[in-house]
């Protein structure tokens, strides 16, 4: 993606890449949450070197770590993805060795996941890596603006789900 926005002493203007013009895109904030999202990932990818290990997969072995047998229903209510971009997210990991699926034996109909020793590996690398991106972005968002900003991006998701 171009960069789309320039830095300067103020707050971030648009830059008018390749002559585009972004009319009343520029004001919406769920646009500018996209932006800064794709920015992020972009970013995340560019420090851990492997983009097939985006934030997204980086949050399914996370939760999975967190809770060893959870089921794929309460992984993607808990990761904020739809089952049908869980499964081949899923299908990745434990195809690379990283997440095994199990029947649940609760309920043979769903499976139980849990990290390999390869996922826990995998994890603790990325987790390093995480952290330093999160710190880029503390610095960004500045710490004293953090805890708000946080707060208004839950505020977000809650009024929005």
């Amino acid at each position: 993606m171009s960069q789309l926005y320039a830095e300067t002493d103020h707050a971030p203007t648009l830059a008018k890449p390749d002559g585009v013009r972004l009319g009343a895109l520029d004001e919406f904030v769920g646009f500018t949450l996209r932006l800064a999202q794709e920015a992020s990932f972009a970013a995340f990818a560019r420090r851990t070197g492997e983009a097939s290990l985006r934030p997204g997969r980086f949050a399914i072995l996370v939760l999975i770590d967190a809770n060893p047998g959870i089921s794929q229903t309460e992984l993607s209510a808990a990761a904020g993805r739809d089952k049908s971009t869980l499964t081949p997210a899923l299908a990745d990991l434990e195809r690379r060795g990283l997440v095994e699926r199990r029947r649940a034996p609760s309920d043979r109909r769903s499976y139980a996941l849990t990290l390999t020793d390869a996922g826990r590996e995998v994890l603790r690398t990325l987790s390093e890596h995480a952290a330093a991106h999160d710190r880029q972005l503390d610095a960004l968002v500045g710490e004293e603006n953090k805890a708000a900003f946080l707060a208004t991006l839950r505020r977000i998701v809650a009024g929005l789900s």
